[in-house]
């Protein structure tokens, strides 16, 4: 065992109190992805407290209505590459939602807005960053990325960008997203594509003049059959027709129709290959008058599971069970990450290794109060064993 594991441990248990103090601030300090401003007072919250640690500290912006990406950089003249700890710190949850003050703790979990995604995730960066401090760490940098617009899948932003550049050289990242309950590491998410397609037909009577209309709905059904054959489990892709708006009154021929699809694929270079797939279906005329439009709202990249993401999880399984913390599962994900990026810039990515807890995005979202000092432990040992590491 490493001969600074014991002052770790004794730390963060020192420090269980503070650790609370500080996850229950952020989560009160409500940052919904769409209220940019709310967003970047978290932000400067997290730049305060990075400061503190020594580190310095960059907030990005990234767009018009996107919370900014902060950049954080500690011993940048170490001579290695860093280690990174990544994330976001918007959440899905309009401010007020669940009224003022809205952290709490009952029967060992905690509650609120973000305590799971992916708040406690980034209080485990920060008490591992604090712990390593303590102890004197200087082996490598350690790098903070954590994105302001990442629930937006940065629509609209450089968000990924910022995202990909800030962590090119890393030597490891470990993403603070949400922990699993079965303790499994994600080594693999698949990408979104969110599209929408809008027929444009001509309305008439549908009894006084049925031939003139040029009906919108019928246009889009021989589509959406056609679109749906895009899915092929096998390959990791799946295409759902999920929402559809169309015409204004029965006795009318519809001059218009609109889907909404989710697209899911496995493979970084699936995504131009699908979306071509789409124009074409779109470009087919079945009703002759309608026209087509496709519009692509929404765009996450895949997290793929790639060999330096296997030897990465092969490594840290095999330190947790040497230092008696039991070997992590694993286990790829159907919901995107920006532990995508990380990889794309070809660093070894783990996600999940945040808070553990369950039911994201919904009014019963917790997390496991206990996790956040397990994990700040385990986190720390991995980073203490990094000359272990190779790739």
């Amino acid at each position: 065992m490493n001969k600074h594991l014991k002052e770790i441990n004794e730390f963060i248990d020192s420090r269980r109190e503070e650790i609370l103090d500080l996850w229950r601030e952020i989560v009160n300090l409500e940052s919904y992805t769409g209220d940019k401003q709310s967003v970047n007072v978290v932000a400067n919250r997290l730049k305060l407290e990075l400061e503190k640690d020594g580190f310095d500290v960059e907030l990005i912006d990234v767009g018009k209505k996107n919370g900014d990406t902060l950049v954080a950089t500690l011993g940048s003249d170490r001579g290695n590459e860093p280690v990174i700890f990544s994330g976001h710190m918007d959440t899905v949850f309009e401010n007020g939602t669940f009224g003022e003050n809205p952290f709490r703790i009952e029967d060992g979990k905690a509650y609120g807005p973000g305590v799971l995604d992916m708040k406690g995730g980034i209080v485990i960066a920060l008490y591992v960053i604090k712990a390593l401090n303590h102890i004197g760490y200087k082996e490598r940098p350690l790098k903070v990325i954590i994105s302001g617009d990442e629930e937006q899948i940065h629509e609209g932003s450089t968000g990924a960008e910022v995202l990909s550049d800030a962590a090119k050289g890393g030597y490891c990242s470990f993403n603070m997203e949400t922990g699993l309950v079965d303790n499994c590491l994600c080594i693999g998410r698949k990408g979104r594509i969110g599209c929408e397609v809008t027929v444009e037909g001509v309305e008439t009577h549908a009894g006084n003049d049925f031939t003139g209309g040029r009906n919108a709905i019928e246009e889009m059904a021989h589509k959406i059959l056609e679109l749906q054959k895009l899915t092929n489990l096998e390959e990791g892709r799946t295409v759902s027709v999920s929402v559809i708006k169309g015409g204004r009154i029965p006795n009318a021929i519809p001059k218009d129709c609109k889907i909404e699809i989710d697209i899911r694929f496995a493979k970084v270079g699936d995504m131009e290959s699908i979306k071509q797939k789409i124009n074409d279906i779109s470009a087919k005329i079945y009703v002759e008058g309608t026209t087509t439009k496709v519009n692509y709202i929404a765009e996450m990249m895949a997290f793929e599971t790639n060999e330096n993401v296997i030897k990465f999880y092969d490594f840290v399984s095999q330190v947790c069970e040497e230092n008696n913390f039991g070997k992590f599962g694993s286990r790829p994900l159907g919901g995107s990450s920006d532990a995508s990026y990380l990889t794309i810039a070809k660093v070894p990515t783990l996600c999940s290794f945040g808070v553990r807890g369950e039911w994201n995005h919904t009014e019963r979202e917790y997390a496991i109060v206990e996790s956040v000092f397990e994990r700040a432990k385990v986190l720390s040992t991995i980073v203490l064993n990094l000359d272990k590491f190779k790739y």
